[in-house]
């Protein structure tokens, strides 16, 4: 029997002050505000967790301390839970001291996502390893797993890839393919050489658009570590991807899973409303509630 491809390690860029989700922000970090009872890293650490992640690398400042409270025991918490019949989440709170490593790096300075992929390096070593945006939730670990797959196989980094409406490729990375699809394993991916960051309508090389789940060789931090921060101050994890691509071509795997955007109020609402019709217990009486409103 074949062996899945499995990547140990994931890292979650979280120091970023959550300017779009002021004021909430001003006093709860972005990545904690709650998608229902759950806050929204630990929907992002699930996704992980399913993906055979066992070393969770949160990348986070020292002004936001309630991120590394978040994971610290705390038994009263744990025993409330499950007096009101809610065992398995308090199960999934003592896994962070049992069976999954958490480790902590810090980015005190807002200099971009490739620097806050570069502050991880020790804590990572030398293996290749997931990067997960928190302001993205995805319905689930498959593209993780895909991923995964492609990279281990490979020996090149991945990227999870959507189609954009022309209108919103100036919100992310955009790729430049140089190929037709093939499938490697099983998962079907388009290889790709440069990324262009946050383009104009006019310089987008294509419509595909980072969605912000990669896995990535470990070879990526020599090329971050060398790059000069751009005209915003800022290092990015894109151009350290073009730099790997001018070697070897890396494979984009475009995803239609289910996604969610809750960096700004209105992709936080509509997660936290598509959570809440598909909890067991109150789904539909909130799909009841919904229906007079509108």
């Amino acid at each position: 029997m074949a062996i899945t491809p499995r990547i140990h390690t994931a890292v979650i860029p979280a120091a970023g002050q959550g300017t779009r989700m002021l004021p909430a922000t001003k006093s709860v970090p972005k990545e904690l505000l709650p998608i229902l009872d759950r806050p929204a890293l630990q929907l992002i650490i699930d996704e992980a967790l399913g993906a055979g992640v066992d070393h969770l690398v949160i990348v986070t400042s020292h002004a936001k301390p309630a991120i590394e409270n978040y994971f610290a025991t705390d038994l009263g918490v744990e025993s409330s839970l499950e007096k009101q019949g809610r065992g398995v989440l308090a199960e999934q709170l003592r896994r962070y001291r049992q069976d999954v490593r958490v480790s902590f790096a810090y980015q005190d300075q807002p200099h971009g996502l490739g620097h806050a992929v570069a502050c991880a390096r020790e804590a990572v070593g030398d293996e290749a390893f997931f990067v997960m945006l928190p302001d993205e939730l995805m319905s689930d670990s498959s593209l993780l797993k895909d991923l995964a797959t492609l990279t281990q196989s490979t020996g090149v980094g991945s990227v999870a890839l959507k189609q954009m409406p022309t209108a919103e490729l100036f919100r992310y990375g955009i790729v430049t393919p140089v190929g037709p699809m093939s499938t490697v394993d099983g998962i079907e991916s388009l290889p790709f050489i440069t990324v262009i960051e946050k383009p104009n309508v006019a310089d987008a090389p294509s419509d595909l658009a980072i969605i912000g789940r990669y896995a990535l060789t470990p070879d990526i931090f020599d090329l971050l570590d060398a790059l000069e921060p751009g005209p915003s101050g800022e290092v990015l994890l894109t151009d350290a991807l073009s730099a790997q691509a001018d070697v070897t071509p890396l494979r984009g795997v475009i995803s239609n899973i289910g996604r969610r955007d809750i960096g700004n109020p209105q992709g936080w609402l509509e997660a936290v409303i598509e959570a809440g019709l598909q909890h067991s217990e109150f789904g539909e009486s909130v799909r009841e509630w919904l229906r007079t409103q509108i």
